[in-house]
């Protein structure tokens, strides 16, 4: 019986779980505990990119594009000031999705890591 990733991975939502079931079937329980231990190391909360959002109208610009590996956006931000903020008021209103794509991401890594 496998798992379930709800208990596996804290702060586990909707579309991400939905999506890491469907990676994941295919998986060992062996394989299954590799792929978590790495991606648990690699995965964004959504609270940690609306944190940088927030970060970003008091410090510096560009903080959230950096914590997804956006660094030529988060250096564009960091030289335009977020372009006048309107970029860095996207990114609040769109932290999910910053967060589920960059996760998405990781997941794919942590995928080739067991494979390699």
């Amino acid at each position: 019986m496998r798992p379930n990733l709800v208990n596996l991975i804290p702060a586990l939502e909707g579309e991400e779980l939905v999506y890491l079931q469907a990676l994941t079937k295919e998986l060992s329980m062996e394989q299954l505990q590799m792929f978590i231990a790495v991606y648990n190391g690699k995965r964004r909360k959504a609270d940690q990119i609306l944190l940088g959002c927030v970060l970003g109208f008091v410090l510096v610009a560009g903080i959230q594009r950096f914590m997804v590996n956006q660094a030529a956006m988060g250096i564009l931000y960091f030289l335009t000031g977020g372009f006048c903020f309107i970029g860095t008021i996207m990114d609040t209103i769109n932290h999910k999705h910053l967060t589920f794509e960059y996760n998405q991401q990781m997941a794919r890594e942590s995928m080739a890591m067991i494979y390699a």
